[in-house]
């Protein structure tokens, strides 16, 4: 505990491996001196430790907890409200299947236990904060580094009973970092996970790699400090509020790390937002679509290039109002944002948080719908609207033929796993999870209809031309109308190859082809990173 104060931790938990033995000791030490003052039995020396004790207590906030080792060797934190009894901390462990003969030992493997999600749901319905430890590197659940368990990690790392990723990697630069991979624009990875830190200290002072107490810490912007108010940030969708602690140097700017991203599926940039050139409404129209899509951040003063110094909103208080008062007046039905200011490099950057709907289809002005495909905004054609329709018809459905409170189980929704966009054909590659595949095309007068495929859900938007389609739409269509396909300038690897390689946004993208068991040709236009899984990877030469 004076490790942590001489960090400058506010809260600390204890979570020894299977265990709360070591929390339980130091809890009873303070009870028993407590008994003995009471009773005029203390000692001087003992004085001077309860003493010590209370003024760290009042100094620090001390969270008991676990970092379980579940079935095939994945690690778990549990941290629980400090009034939480220890009777009450070990019938958790015992409900996890750590057994009674070692309860006080603090091994880290302790023989067969739970399954990772049955301990998930375990913790969560024992009120405690469930956080995935080190699951970017070994023992983690994110897998990464493994060739097989596409499902699994899916199921690992969006289940509802787990609450925060804790990674090594929170400050490492580039695209490919541990939060950026769970930040919801990934196909399979819909949910956004809050990402932090930890020391994961096994020692008071840390030698050479290993970390002592307090020597990465994550920052948390709380209402005050309590378990309660520490647990409602992770139930929450503000992202903001966490953030890696740093002593000295400028604090983490999340502006930054987001542009480092660029524009995605979830999140959009504006450099201004005036009426005039439209700046306003297409923000209005961003709102909309993120709603009806997987929900999203935007940023308003600021480009998406990451080269480009921050412009900046000169008086935020005025554009919040501005904002909210736009959106509650155009957009139906009403969506509750949240708006804040971050600070840029100096500047005043307006982040607008919104939520994936649950009324949708969600309009602009009483009649658009839009939609968000990739890191495009676009009004929604009729094959869209239907879908948003009949999504919103079967949870309604779904919400009718619930059981009653007490014997209902999660919603389907609350995990959300996508189901397969078609059929797997046996011993043939899954096709990559991002970008268009044109799967029909039909004229008629004179006009070519295309079928278009969106690769990241599976939906299938009918009688599109090239004057009605979108961007990453219009260059598929116009390459196919064009007869731009060569077979010989495609670099194959067995029967998966590359076309063209180019940059969209700063970004990497792919049109790539497979050939099928029948000797057809499919072709996928403008594939992200994102889509990228398995031999697609060796394909693009893309590395973990």
């Amino acid at each position: 505990m004076r490790k942590a104060e001489a960090e400058g931790l506010d809260i600390i938990a204890f979570t020894d491996h299977n265990t709360v033995a070591g929390y339980a000791a130091m809890m009873e030490e303070v009870e028993d001196l407590t008994r003995w003052e009471q009773s005029g039995r203390l000692r001087p020396e003992e004085k001077a430790r309860l003493d010590e004790y209370r003024r760290l207590f009042d100094k620090i906030l001390v969270l008991p907890g676990m970092e379980l080792t579940a079935m095939f060797g994945f690690h778990i934190l549990a941290i629980f409200d400090p009034s939480t009894p220890i009777r009450t901390l070990e019938h958790v462990l015992l409900d996890l299947h750590i057994p009674a003969a070692l309860l006080d030992a603090g091994e880290t493997e302790v023989g067969p236990t739970v399954d990772v999600l049955r301990a998930y749901e375990i913790m969560d319905e024992a009120g405690a904060l469930v956080i995935a430890a080190h699951a970017n590197s070994t023992h983690g659940v994110a897998m990464f580094g493994f060739d097989f368990g596409g499902q699994t990690r899916i199921a690992y790392t969006q289940d509802p009973h787990l609450h925060a990723l804790e990674v090594t990697d929170l400050e490492s630069k580039g695209r490919r970092t541990t939060a950026s991979f769970f930040n919801g624009s990934k196909p399979q990875y819909p949910r956004r996970m809050h990402c932090i830190q930890g020391s994961d200290a096994h020692r008071v002072k840390g030698k050479g790699k290993d970390l002592g107490v307090g020597e990465r810490a994550t920052e948390v912007l709380l209402s005050e400090v309590s378990f309660k108010a520490l647990k409602e940030v992770f139930l929450g969708d503000d992202f903001t509020r966490t953030r890696p602690y740093r002593r000295s140097e400028e604090p983490f700017d999340h502006v930054e790390a987001a542009r480092q991203q660029g524009p995605t599926i979830v999140q959009s940039f504006h450099e201004n937002m005036t009426r005039r050139g439209g700046c306003l409404n297409r923000i209005l129209c961003d709102v909309v679509a993120f709603a009806n899509t997987n929900g999203g951040t935007i940023y308003v003063g600021v480009s998406s290039q990451a080269r480009v110094p921050p412009k900046g909103i000169d008086n935020p208080e005025e554009a919040i109002a501005t904002l909210r008062t736009e959106i509650e007046r155009a957009v139906t039905p009403p969506i509750p944002v949240e708006l804040s200011v971050l600070k840029s490099q100096g500047k005043n950057v307006i982040r607008i948080a919104v939520p994936k709907g649950e009324d949708v289809p969600y309009v602009l002005d009483g009649s658009h719908v839009y939609v968000r495909r990739e890191s495009e905004t676009s009004l929604a054609l009729r094959d869209e609207i239907v879908a948003l329709v009949t999504r919103a018809r079967q949870k309604a459905a779904a919400a009718a033929e619930a059981p009653a409170p007490e014997e209902a189980a999660p919603p389907a929704e609350e995990q959300p796993v996508p189901a397969p966009a078609e059929e797997p054909t046996p011993g043939v590659v899954e096709a990559p999870r991002t970008g268009v595949e044109i799967d029909e095309t039909v004229v008629r007068k004179g006009v070519k209809y295309h079928t278009v495929r969106d690769l990241r859900d599976g939906t299938k938007v009918h009688n599109v031309t090239r004057a009605s389609a979108r961007r990453l739409w219009r260059y598929a269509i116009a390459l196919k109308e064009k007869g731009a396909f060569q077979e010989d300038k495609v670099k194959w690897t067995g029967d998966l190859g590359l076309w063209h390689k180019y940059l969209r946004s700063g970004r990497p993208h792919y049109d790539l082809v497979q050939r099928m068991p029948d000797g057809a040709i499919r072709i996928y236009y403008g594939v992200s990173e994102d889509g990228i899984h398995g031999p697609w990877k060796d394909v693009v030469n893309l590395k973990d």
